[in-house]
C-alpha cells in the first residue's frame, strides 16, 4: 500500500537502500551544479554504490531534477519530516546513512559557511553533524576572481584542518567567459577519487 507519510517515505528510501557503499552528494549554487546528473550517473556505475543527493535551494536553478535518477533531499524535506518529538531529524538520518559525503560543486558561499561552522540549511547541517571518521570530499567551484580572493585559501585550509579532502578546482574558460582557475574538477576525477574509498572495505563494513 502506498503512503504519502514523510516518515514512511524516508524509511523506505534510506533503510531499504540496496548499496553496500553509500555516497551522499551535496550540491550548491554554482553553475557547475549542471553536472549533477552526470556525476550521479557515473557514481552509480561503481560496484555496490548507492547514491542520494542533498541540494541547496540555489543549486536547483542549474539542473533538472527529472534528469537525476536518485532521491534529492531539500530544505523543505527537512522541515516537513519533523512534526513531533519522536520524528526523525533528516540531517541526522542522512549522516547516519552515508559512508561518504562529496560536495560537488562547493560554491564560495557554502565554503564560507562550512569554514565558519554555519548550518542554516539541510546540507550545512549534515556537514556540521558529519562523523569525521568518514570521508568528506569537497570540490570548490567559483569565478576566478572569487577563487583568488585571499579569504578563499584560508577557508579551504580550514576545511582541510577539519579532516576534509579537497578535490582541487581546475583552470579553464569559465561559463561567464573569464579564463583561469576556479572550475570544478572534472566529473571523471571526482568519481575516481570516490572509487579510491571503495577499496577500503574494512572501514565501511563496520557500519550497520
Amino acid at each position: 500500500m502506498q503512503t504519502d507519510d514523510p516518515v514512511s517515505c524516508l524509511k523506505a528510501d534510506l533503510l531499504e537502500s540496496s548499496g553496500t557503499f553509500r555516497v551522499l552528494v551535496g550540491v550548491t549554487g554554482s553553475v557547475a551544479a549542471l553536472k549533477l546528473p552526470l556525476l550521479v550517473s557515473q557514481l552509480l556505475q561503481l560496484p555496490g554504490v548507492d547514491v542520494r543527493v542533498v541540494t541547496t535551494e540555489k543549486a536547483k536553478h542549474f539542473y533538472n531534477a527529472a534528469d537525476v535518477s536518485v532521491k534529492i533531499y531539500t530544505d523543505k524535506d527537512e522541515w516537513e519530516l519533523w512534526t513531533k518529538r519522536s520524528d526523525p531529524v533528516l540531517h541526522i538520518e542522512l549522516r547516519r546513512w552515508a559512508d561518504l559525503l562529496v560536495i560537488a560543486p562547493l560554491d564560495a558561499n557554502t565554503l564560507g559557511k562550512i569554514a565558519s561552522g554555519i548550518c542554516d540549511n539541510l546540507l550545512t547541517c549534515v556537514v556540521r553533524a558529519w562523523d569525521t571518521s568518514r570521508p568528506l570530499l569537497f570540490c570548490p567551484a567559483m569565478n576566478t576572481a572569487m577563487w583568488l580572493h585571499p579569504i578563499t585559501a584560508q577557508q579551504v585550509s580550514k576545511l582541510k584542518e577539519f579532516g576534509y579532502v579537497e578535490i582541487p578546482c581546475i583552470a579553464k574558460k569559465l561559463v561567464c567567459g573569464d579564463e583561469g582557475k576556479g572550475a570544478m574538477a572534472e566529473v571523471s576525477n571526482i568519481v575516481s577519487t570516490v572509487k579510491q574509498y571503495l577499496q577500503k572495505p574494512d572501514e565501511s563494513s563496520q557500519k550497520t
